[in-house]
């Protein structure tokens, strides 16, 4: 069996989660949550990873492999028991590895305005930087494969929340995929394939049962994210111009 091998490139909050669940409802499909994050701690911060301000870092790194070439060989591109392989990824988490896999696998991205990202993410985190928020590795990547003879679906947050039926239904059908009515809605609590640092990342989304209807943000910007707004700006904007609408 020939198995089709999607992985979405998305930033920290960016609704991939529910996105991630959405795909787990299709019979044909098997999920996988971000396989490469131990590596990306283990990268950044060292064994110990004493300087991370990622939540359960010490967890994360030893629930997985912090070795990025066994990764990509046994569970990127290892076997699988499904025509689908649907993996959520961070874009942020490909650092010092070898991305030759990539023309093996259906790469999507997926994106959120930083306005409404960067207030999320400073609430886990801390004040964030642009590589904290995988959006300069995406505009990158989406560039690197777009070369290679790629064409891949860019997803913006704003827009999969405004009318989810629709955005995945074209998505469905860039990937070669038919479209699952189910993808839209799950039992309310976790997933099978959540990893460990679920409890910190993924409350909204443990106490949905779909796609929640896009909202948006009423709160004042905070002043000392202005810097890194700046910074993501240009590259949301290139990447959000590509997005698939309604």
């Amino acid at each position: 069996m020939q198995t089709k091998r999607i992985c979405l490139w998305s930033g920290p909050r960016n609704v991939s989660t529910a996105l991630m669940y959405a795909f787990a409802q299709r019979n044909d499909t098997r999920v996988i949550d971000e396989p490469l994050y131990a590596h990306y701690l283990h990268t950044k911060y060292g064994a110990t990873a004493a300087e991370s301000t990622h939540p359960a870092t010490a967890e994360v790194i030893a629930s997985m492999s912090t070795d990025a070439a066994s990764v990509v060989r046994e569970v990127i591109l290892g076997p699988c028991d499904k025509p689908v392989l649907f993996m959520k990824q961070m874009a942020h988490h490909l650092i010092e590895m070898n991305l030759d896999f990539l023309q093996q696998t259906i790469n999507v991205f997926l994106i959120r305005d930083p306005k409404e990202m960067l207030p999320s993410l400073a609430k886990i985190i801390g004040v964030p930087t642009l590589a904290d928020t995988g959006l300069k590795v995406q505009h990158d990547l989406l560039i690197a494969l777009r070369a290679a003879g790629q064409s891949p679906p860019v997803l913006d947050a704003r827009l999969l929340l405004s009318d989810p039926h629709s955005v995945l239904c074209q998505l469905c059908d860039r990937l070669g995929l038919r479209f699952d009515v189910s993808m839209l809605s799950w039992e309310v609590g976790g997933n099978a394939a959540d990893g460990v640092w679920a409890p910190y990342w993924y409350g909204n989304v443990h106490r949905s049962t779909g796609f929640a209807p896009y909202r948006p943000k009423s709160e004042p910007f905070p002043a000392e994210l202005e810097d890194v707004l700046a910074a993501c700006s240009e590259h949301y904007d290139v990447l959000h111009s590509d997005a698939i609408s309604p």
